[in-house]
């Protein structure tokens, strides 16, 4: 009898300990959810790196890095709604509507009815960071699209949910209900060098999975493209030759070693088709954008708190501002007060040369060291103050000042407004099928910078028509997550339909 209960105590005991570890590792699964583990590899690596591969940044043999990588490059399919869209010009009364319907002459004379966007469908492409199904493409791929459809190569297909965007660096982040993913081991961009072989990934022009091959021609390249879509833009592409067309975008540019080392991301042509050059987000800059998206839900972004000049200083210029020839680096034009770098000493005419150790020759190079850290981050910095070079440590701060973590925040929120239906008798009394009261706005807020006063009822957004404050969110989940958006309306009592450019931030 004795034994039989030292034996059920034992099972006991084991069936408890087994269940602890599964939880504990459940916990963890969760906690680390689309995080890549280091030293780890997933399936799709197996013997890459085995004695039989001699890969390297020098190699001619492509086939083993593609064999690698394209099990973890995904076509994104979109697909964004049709919308009614107002043509911002009061209702007429049509005399012959209770003959033939609403509105019978306003669609053959135009300006008299809403039109309507039709359908619309693009496709773009993915790369798959984790095994449980994280991808990581370009924010302009997704931006807007009301259905996401995510196609592997094995030709199975999933309905994709957006986890966050950041529309600064032109990232955005998915998920795919899915384990056991092949994925694309992360590189290191810093080591990515001028005449080196890379591949570019992706499914161009609707076209099945493709790889084409080139050199990088040049790193740490802003083109301007970013601030189309956002007020705080980060750019330090990546610059190759490797073909890439409509359709590449949020594909993968990897080294011979098959790792992941950007984001395809641009094309420079006058065509809109591939004339010579494309552009990658460096992946040191994703792996951070990532990771705040996933634990944050928006990103941490940090910053130094300088102006510099964005086209560099002339020779002239630098002769006007006592600057010698030997110095090479970022020129301090102002610090404002209360920033990181006012707080560290940091000076006008100062000439920052590094950070962390890493020389910094261009405000690209800056924008991708700083890219790097999250507020409360502490970076040393170096720079040259007449002559002589000083380093100094500087604990970044975000872009309200302090290093709070940025919470993300609902789109509606940084309108900053009390928002309202107008009513029946409101909307009839001013020609109108509905609109969106904007009563008490506050200080500081995106709605008070663009000047629209309290009374406004916001009709259209972006030309389509918003009758609801439904309507308006949907607008603007359907607009750009960042950058500005045009509100037309009108103030009840006047005849004119006016027009209000509001800027709204991504949530940093």
């Amino acid at each position: 009898m004795k034994l039989k209960n030292v034996l059920a105590i034992v099972a006991i005991s084991a069936a408890t300990a087994f269940l602890s570890v599964w939880a504990f590792s459940r916990y963890q699964q969760h906690k680390y959810a689309g995080i890549q583990e280091p030293g780890k590899l997933p399936v799709n690596y197996a013997g890459f790196f085995s004695g039989n591969n001699t890969a390297s940044d020098n190699s001619f043999d492509f086939t083993q890095a593609c064999a690698t990588a394209t099990p973890a490059v995904v076509h994104i399919k979109t697909r964004t709604k049709a919308k009614q869209v107002s043509n911002n010009l009061p209702k007429r009364n049509d005399p012959f509507s209770d003959f033939f319907g609403d509105n019978m002459f306003g669609d053959l004379f135009g300006g008299m009815g809403p039109q309507i966007i039709p359908e619309q469908r693009a496709s773009g492409s993915g790369v798959i960071i984790s095994e449980d199904g994280y991808i990581v493409t370009n924010n302009h791929v997704v931006d807007g699209a009301d259905e996401i459809n995510i196609t592997l190569p094995n030709s199975k297909t999933y309905k994709a949910t957006v986890v966050g965007t950041d529309p600064s660096s032109d990232i955005a982040v998915l998920k795919i209900d899915a384990k056991g993913l092949p994925y694309l081991v992360y590189g290191n961009s810093d080591d990515a060098k001028l005449g080196q072989w890379v591949l570019a990934i992706g499914y161009p022009l609707t076209l099945d999975v493709t790889v084409t091959a080139g050199i990088i021609s040049a790193k740490a390249r802003n083109i301007g493209i970013n601030s189309r879509q956002s007020s705080a833009p980060i750019e330090s592409f990546i610059q190759t030759d490797a073909a890439v067309n409509p359709g590449n975008s949020g594909g993968a540019l990897i080294n011979t070693r098959g790792e992941l080392i950007g984001i395809n991301s641009a094309i420079a042509s006058p065509t809109g088709s591939y004339a010579g050059y494309s552009y990658a987000i460096p992946v040191n800059i994703v792996k951070k954008v990532v990771n705040d998206i996933i634990k944050y839900g928006t990103v941490q972004r940090a910053f130094l708190g300088i102006s510099y000049p964005r086209e560099g200083l002339t020779e002239e210029q630098k002769k006007a501002e006592g600057i010698k020839d030997i110095a090479n680096g970022i020129y301090v034009m102002d610090v404002p007060a209360g920033g990181a770098a006012a707080e560290a000493g940091i000076k006008k005419g100062d000439i920052i040369t590094s950070i962390n150790g890493i020389t910094v020759t261009t405000g690209p190079e800056m924008v991708e060291q700083i890219a790097r850290y999250k507020p409360g981050d502490k970076i040393i910095l170096g720079y040259i103050r007449n002559g002589e070079q000083k380093t100094v440590s500087v604990i970044l701060k975000n872009k309200a000042g302090n290093t709070n973590v940025v919470k993300a925040t609902n789109i509606m929120d940084r309108l900053g407004a009390d928002l309202a239906n107008i009513d029946k008798k409101t909307a009839a009394a001013n020609n109108l099928n509905g609109g969106v009261l904007v009563k008490k706005i506050q200080p500081g807020s995106a709605i008070q910078k663009s000047r629209i006063q309290e009374g406004f009822i916001i009709t259209a957004v972006n030309g389509i028509e918003v009758n609801t404050i439904d309507d308006l969110k949907a607008a603007l989940s359907n607009s750009s997550n960042s950058g500005t958006v045009r509100f037309d309306g009108i103030y009840p009592g006047y005849g004119d339909t006016y027009s209000y450019p509001v800027r709204i931030d991504g949530g940093e």
